[in-house]
């Protein structure tokens, strides 16, 4: 037990460094834009407004993953969930952030899923922090004016996945089991994905593990990304 929960404070110590080293960068942007406000540079306003709303979507992602993993403060329930609801509602949270970043978004729904088994807040919170690390790294990987990250769903042997997607070269398996081992310890941990800590993936693949899921490297329509595999409700299966 000693051994478990010294793991487990590890794992938390370098999860709160990978969010302070994410945090750098967009309050630099705030402090930028601010400055520039005074000068009298248009949109700036909006701009602060989107870093500010997505560190806080950052910082809150990082608290649930906690307050699951201790069941402190919060009770982890399960229900039933719609994963296309879920997927929607990530996408509207998402708009400004893409916008920012000149990203487009798309909602690919595989098909008519029953809901699933999941915690809704925390698979919410956790699609919005892959897509949101996402974001930030599409504009700098893609030649195209046209860079689209999609949120989707899909049926495998295993159940049904929520994941996002894009043309993300660099994006593999070894990639993410390296940036596990490095996130906390490295700025740039994903090493040939991210030029940033990727935070975001790291805060959902703690929710996913808190949740006993986990996140991995899966395809959908010939484009890579990273997803999770989500167990149907069976209280709904017979009706």
């Amino acid at each position: 037990m000693d051994l478990l929960k010294k793991q487990y404070s590890n794992t938390s110590h370098q999860l709160l460094l990978s969010v302070a080293e994410q945090m750098k960068l967009p309050l630099l942007q705030i402090a930028r834009q601010a400055e520039l406000g005074v000068m009298g540079v248009e949109n700036n306003y909006t701009t602060i407004q989107t870093l500010a709303e997505n560190s806080l979507h950052l910082l809150d992602g990082y608290s649930l993953s906690l307050q699951l993993a201790h069941q402190y403060g919060y009770q982890f329930v399960t229900e039933s969930v719609s994963v296309a609801a879920v997927l929607y509602d990530a996408n509207q949270q998402l708009q400004s952030l893409a916008k920012l970043y000149d990203v487009q978004l798309e909602l690919n729904i595989g098909g008519k899923y029953g809901p699933v088994i999941a915690n809704r807040k925390a698979l919410e919170s956790a699609i919005v922090g892959l897509a949101s690390a996402l974001i930030e790294v599409i504009p700098a990987q893609m030649n195209s004016n046209c860079s689209t990250l999609h949120l989707a769903t899909h049926r495998c042997r295993y159940g049904i996945v929520a994941g996002v997607y894009a043309s993300v070269p660099g994006l593999s398996r070894e990639a993410l089991r390296k940036g596990r081992k490095l996130y906390g310890l490295s700025r740039q941990p994903l090493v040939g994905i991210s030029h940033s800590s990727g935070t975001g993936i790291f805060v959902a693949d703690s929710i996913f593990r808190a949740m006993k899921l986990n996140l991995h490297v899966s395809r959908h329509r010939r484009l890579y990304g990273l997803g999770v595999v989500l167990s149907p409700s069976s209280q709904l299966a017979l009706v």
